[in-house]
């Protein structure tokens, strides 16, 4: 008998550029308890690096694994990637929205320079990209299913050099919300992950980025940053029946930092308890 608790489940995976990023992740998790996968692929720039997780996770977890390619700003592109997946699936039970990009120029410069360009730019590739990706799955999900979008601090407090990205963060939380409403008569879930900094290719392109991965490290109440597997395990637990009840909800997975008003001048080993 197989106890594994996504055995049965199709999942979707937009995201992937890495084998450390935080697609890359759930990917491990999902297909470690039984999903079979769809990875998308924006271009051949990426390829290669999602053809080595595919390997890697067939022959680690005898999964099966499929890669095709998808540029989500274009919506004739998406309409053939679920094509293309029903041709292998009757059905979709997961999918996840990894996705995010906003132009160099707009987390280097200040806010205020954020161009019109830029900011279409912004939303529409890491906000209005889960809706239609969402409109397209739909008739796969016939019986019902989980949605999950990856967010970040910096939708609720201003991060230096995010800029642009935390509206847009901003914007994909809300969104999660209304698909949540939305879709709940369906049964499908849709939930977001706020994931504390991770050392992942999108995160170079911002500006000192390793010096807020220190600080969090030293100031969140865990002191540490938080890993891929933990990041997987909680879209694990998100993804299964367990959270069954869950819908419309943003999961801090930062090991506490967002909590701290003032993460910088808070430091736990600091108090005895005694008055």
């Amino acid at each position: 008998m197989d106890d594994k608790i996504l055995s049965g489940k199709v999942g979707v995976i937009f995201g992937v550029a890495s084998h450390r990023s935080i697609a890359a992740g759930i990917a491990t998790a999902w297909a470690s308890q039984g999903a079979a996968l769809v990875l998308n692929y924006q271009d051949e720039r990426v390829h290669n690096n999602v053809c080595r997780l595919a390997k890697e996770l067939r022959s680690q977890f005898g999964t099966k694994v499929l890669l095709l390619p998808c540029d989500v700003t274009d919506d004739a592109q998406i309409s053939q990637f679920f094509v293309s997946v029903r041709e292998q699936f009757d059905h979709v039970d997961l999918l996840l929205h990894s996705i995010a990009y906003a132009p160099r120029q707009a987390l280097d410069e200040g806010f205020t320079k954020t161009s019109r360009e830029d900011f279409t730019t912004a939303l529409n590739v890491s906000v209005y990209s889960l809706i239609a990706l969402t409109r397209e799955a739909l008739p796969l999900m016939a019986r019902g299913g989980s949605i999950l979008a990856m967010t970040f601090l910096g939708s609720q407090k201003v991060i230096p050099h995010y800029n642009v990205m935390g509206v847009a963060k901003a914007s994909l939380e809300s969104g999660v919300q209304y698909l949540a409403a939305d879709l709940g008569p369906r049964g499908i879930r849709v939930n977001a992950i706020s994931a504390g900094p991770m050392q992942t290719l999108s995160a170079r392109g911002i500006a000192d980025f390793s010096i807020m991965h220190k600080f969090h490290q030293e100031h969140s109440p865990l002191q540490r940053n938080c890993t891929l597997e933990e990041i997987g395990s909680s879209a694990l637990f998100l993804s299964s029946d367990a959270a069954s009840a869950i819908t419309g909800q943003v999961i801090y997975v930062d090991s506490g930092y967002s909590i701290l008003g003032m993460p910088g001048l808070y430091s736990p080993t600091e108090f005895s308890g005694k008055e």
